[in-house]
């Protein structure tokens, strides 16, 4: 079933009950990313389970909730943690938060994540801006009813990450010392790691990355008229191409140890939105 704009009205009524104001700028913040909230001040906490038609966030490293405050002195609503489809959520409950975002006037909006390396080039550690994407789950949350109050029938892809806030990000890593990878983001369902044949069909199509979240969070934000800066934290080299395992426990461990310098460049950059 679709969400409809009644339910997007009715969740942020009672996530501004709460004394949350407006914002123009939106964080979400992936797997072992979420305490870039620490470094917000004047912060109110709403846990999805205060909010209706919000299911709870089942995935270690995803708080759930809706955090606002300022950052860099400018006034942000981030969301700590998300959900995912393979948690068995459908696209239109996976997006909610991006639709309740807009309603607070979020138009700029940063998304990140951790996953998986595929470009063998990059190493566990490295953050890449998502330049574009490949959608290899072939679901899209558009799909149904369009809602025009919130956009198109048929939103334009040509450049759902904007080509303003990726150069906006390097200049500020350039100052910082830092190297941001670039490149493009594939989606998978999960929750089963990809294989070593997927990964090496992923590096064909043109992948170099692979993640099980942010394809439908961007596709929303994108039908609503947000500006988008993607940011991976890329938390491990993808199936097969290392001799071991993959498991969560590592992706939370590498994001974690990138913590401070992720934190550094997103507050870089939103000082200057």
């Amino acid at each position: 079933m679709k969400i409809a704009s009644q339910q997007v009205k009715e969740a942020s009524e009672a996530i501004r009950s709460f004394g949350i104001g407006e914002a123009t700028i939106g964080l979400v913040l992936g797997s072992g990313l979420g305490k870039l909230v620490e470094d917000m001040t004047d912060a109110v906490v709403v846990p999805f389970s205060k909010v209706p038609h919000f299911p709870a966030s089942t995935v270690e490293g995803h708080h759930g909730a809706f955090v606002y405050g300022k950052l860099e002195g400018k006034p942000v609503l981030a969301l700590a943690g998300r959900y995912h489809f393979y948690e068995g959520y459908p696209l239109d409950v996976v997006t909610l938060p991006i639709r309740v975002m807009k309603s607070f006037g979020v138009d700029t909006l940063i998304l990140t994540n951790a996953c998986g390396a595929v470009n063998e080039a990059f190493c566990p550690g490295d953050l890449m801006l998502i330049t574009d994407h490949i959608n290899l789950v072939g679901l899209d949350p558009l799909i149904g009813a369009n809602d025009a109050s919130f956009g198109p029938r048929f939103p334009d892809a040509t450049e759902i990450y904007s080509k303003r806030l990726r150069e906006l990000a390097n200049q500020k890593a350039r100052r910082l010392g830092m190297t941001l990878r670039e490149g493009i983001y594939a989606w998978w369902s999960g929750p089963s790691y990809e294989t070593p044949a997927e990964i090496r069909m992923i590096r064909i199509l043109g992948g170099d990355a692979i993640g099980m979240s942010t394809v439908p969070e961007a596709l929303v934000a994108n039908h609503m008229g947000m500006r988008i800066l993607g940011i991976s934290c890329l938390t491990n080299m993808a199936s097969g191409i290392l001799p071991q395992k993959l498991s969560h426990a590592e992706v939370i461990e590498v994001a974690s140890r990138v913590n401070a310098s992720f934190r550094t460049l997103v507050k870089a950059i939103v000082a200057d939105l």
